[in-house]
């Protein structure tokens, strides 16, 4: 008869990396908070988030959006080199030999646990050469202060460069319905920027995501990039 001892003899059974209570460390009462490396960790508070919106809409007027992708984009290189560390170091090999589902599922567990929001990747237009990123209760769209149009440029900016650098080619994201709006939750779509291009005039018709959806995996916009 096997031993239970001899099934898990050298094999490390690793959990959640992200649960919160073993990934958010440190002296709360003197408001000190680090990650499970022991790396610092910042609470952006509701009202610096908004705060940030106003300025930009008053300095640079219908930019911010521009700005707050970009911002995006360098946060977004400098979360994949983090979590790639973070997630080799705890799983002991590099997230290019993870499955995909692990990967991915890390991802979902560490924006829930940053308080980003409930993410959830949808696959299903893969083959057409798109990623679909779901997200509800979004801090950054609860926060935005922009008008008639998808507030969440920064979270736009963070997917387009954590899934350029996952995959290694350049990939842009926009954003097709959004939370300030009314829907019920966010979608991005991830892919190659010459494949998205019609999505913003497709968004002043205020068409909604599975429509632009629809029209974007179309067999006629295909043929057309």
């Amino acid at each position: 008869m096997i031993e239970i001892a001899e099934l898990v003899k050298d094999k490390s059974l690793l959990g959640n990396y992200f649960a919160p209570n073993a990934y958010v460390q440190g002296d709360f009462e003197f408001g000190l908070i680090k990650n499970r490396q022991g790396s610092r960790l910042i609470a952006l508070p509701e009202v610096l988030l908004q705060a940030i919106h106003v300025s930009l809409k008053e300095e640079v007027g219908s930019a911010a959006g521009i700005v707050l992708f970009n911002c995006g984009r360098w946060w977004g290189k400098n979360f994949y080199r983090r979590l790639e560390e973070e997630l080799s170091n705890y799983y002991g090999k590099p997230i290019a030999q993870m499955e995909m589902v692990e990967l991915l599922q890390s991802l979902k567990q560490c924006w829930k646990t940053h308080g980003w929001g409930i993410m959830d990747l949808n696959m299903d237009y893969y083959q057409q050469g798109f990623l679909i990123v779901k997200v509800q209760h979004s801090a950054f769209a609860e926060t935005a202060t922009l008008e008639n149009q998808p507030q969440c440029f920064l979270e736009a900016g963070i997917y387009s460069a954590f899934f350029s650098q996952l995959t290694g080619r350049n990939l842009h994201c926009i954003q097709t319905s959004c939370e300030s709006l009314g829907a019920e939750s966010n979608h991005f779509v991830v892919g190659l920027l010459e494949r998205l291009k019609p999505v913003e005039s497709w968004l002043e018709e205020n068409l909604d995501h599975d429509t632009i959806m629809q029209r974007l995996t179309s067999k006629e916009n295909a043929a057309s990039v």
